[in-house]
């Protein structure tokens, strides 16, 4: 498992379109998520230990998102071969199995992660509401133990961002495993 940093992007650029398959039999595109609102689209997949550690948050995040008409999308865009555990049937299993409050999308190709620029699970890109990516950060500030959470940093920056466009000041890399890429 290599240890990856999401780089510093420039803020303001518009997120990529993209159309791909989710767990739920359904095909979405960038317009399912797009609603005046701002709206999150995270990197994410089964097998990573940084993503297991904060599942149970990004659920309870997806829920109170959806409370407030905020979109959010999972992509996986691991290397199936290679991880097992990250192939669609077994996306499928685990958005089930979990309840998963938003679509779980699977990046076959690894095309719509190369147009992101993302880099690791997981990797989260938050857009406003014009579609301008306006944060790239971590969840916040204990990825590893819940209980020490003083920070919810993704959540205060789509809060902010429904009040106001200005992009949020301070953020920090996310960090987790590496993309699994396609040889």
């Amino acid at each position: 498992m290599a240890l990856t940093y999401t780089p510093q992007d420039e803020l303001g650029t518009v997120c990529p379109d993209f159309t791909l398959q989710a767990t739920d039999g359904k095909t979405y595109s960038l317009k399912n998520f797009t609603n005046g609102n701002p709206f999150v689209v995270m990197f994410i997949c089964n097998h990573c230990p940084y993503v297991k550690a904060i599942e149970d948050r990004l659920i309870e995040l997806g829920h109170q998102l959806k409370s407030k008409h905020i979109s959010v999308v999972a992509i996986s865009s691991n290397d199936a071969d290679t991880y097992p555990d990250d192939s669609f049937i077994e996306l499928k299993k685990r958005a089930e199995y979990k309840n998963y409050p938003f679509p779980y999308l699977y990046d076959d190709s690894q095309e719509v992660a190369k147009r992101f620029g993302a880099v690791c699970t997981p990797d989260f890109f938050v857009y406003n509401k014009k579609s301008q990516l306006a944060y790239r950060g971590r969840l916040d500030d204990s990825w590893k133990e819940p209980g020490k959470v003083t920070r919810r940093e993704l959540l205060n920056a789509v809060e902010s961002l429904l009040i106001s466009d200005e992009f949020p000041k301070g953020q920090t890399p996310s960090m987790g495993c590496s993309i699994k890429w396609k040889k």
